[in-house]
Formats: structure tokens, C-alpha cells, sequence
């Protein structure tokens, strides 16, 4: 059985704020997804780190290209979905929104996000932070999301039981 409805279409685009938008992430991103992971990588350590072992400080060029591939494959499939934020003309990638089946009881999704260093605290940031449970109660079949590191904690995710 899966997470979400069976007849459910995922967005594939969502406006943000005038000049930035949500699409699903592709391996072809990796040019953008690299230099905006690597350069920010200090503090998304400090957000996924214990969590998800992501990023790692030895990162490849072509492990993120891997990992994109992946989440592509994910989206795909709806088994999870992996949407990268843009400016217009998709010439820099700014962050990243996740949205994940539950792995722990209490939810029946989990949603995370993210900036690039030079827009945290700042106005893109506070719009995603606005923008997307917005989004997820509008267009996303979800009863009871969970948004980890805003609604949650990462440690007190982290110290949930595993689902099942």
C-alpha cells in the first residue's frame, strides 16, 4: 500500500515568492544541487547530519549526481519527493524541500527544508518557511504532516521509535 492516494499527481511546479519556484529535483541538476550543497554544507551538517549522515565532507561530484538520480527515481515512483528551489531562469539552486513518507509514528509525512547559506535568516528563507506548509495543506493528500526541525526538533525526531 502506499503513502499517498494512488490517483495523487504531484506538483510539478509551485511559486514561492515572485522570482522563485519549487520543481522536482532531476540528476541533470547536479551543475547547481553541488556547489549549493558544498557551500552550505557546515550548517546542513549541523540540520541532517546525525540524522541522515548528509552531507558528508567528502561528498563526490558524482555521489550527489547518484543521489539525485535516486530521488528522481523516488519522485517517479511517489515513494518519496526531492523539490529544488530556483530563482526564475533556474541558473542557481537555493535549497531544497523534502517530502517523506512517516519513519515514525505520529505522521503521515515528514517535511524538511532548506536554504543556501547566503539566504538563511533572510527573505527567501522566511518565504519557504511560510510557503510550504501552505503548500502541503493545499495541494498534498496529508492528514497530520510532520515538519521536522520546525514542529520537531531533530534530536526529538530522532529519539521517536521507528514506525512498525
Amino acid at each position: 500500500m502506499s503513502w499517498l492516494p494512488e490517483d495523487f499527481v504531484h506538483p510539478v511546479h509551485a511559486e514561492v515568492l515572485p522570482g522563485h519556484h519549487l520543481r522536482p529535483i532531476r540528476e541533470t541538476d547536479v551543475d547547481l544541487d553541488y556547489p549549493a550543497v558544498m557551500g552550505s554544507r557546515e550548517r546542513l551538517w549541523a540540520l541532517y547530519g546525525e540524522a541522515w549522515g548528509w552531507p558528508s565532507p567528502t561528498m563526490s561530484f558524482e555521489a550527489d549526481r547518484a543521489d539525485l538520480a535516486r530521488h528522481a527515481v523516488e519522485i517517479a515512483a511517489h515513494q518519496s519527493f526531492n523539490y529544488a528551489l530556483f530563482d526564475t531562469a533556474e541558473s542557481a539552486l537555493l535549497g531544497c524541500v523534502y517530502i517523506d513518507p512517516p519513519e515514525k509514528p505520529g505522521a503521515d509525512g515528514e517535511i524538511c527544508w532548506w536554504v543556501v547559506d547566503e539566504l538563511a535568516g533572510g527573505e527567501v528563507e522566511a518565504a519557504l518557511d511560510a510557503f510550504v506548509p501552505a503548500w502541503i495543506a493545499a495541494r498534498w493528500p496529508l492528514e497530520s504532516p510532520r515538519y521536522i526541525g520546525r514542529d520537531i526538533s531533530w534530536a526529538d525526531w530522532i529519539a521517536l521509535p521507528p514506525l512498525g
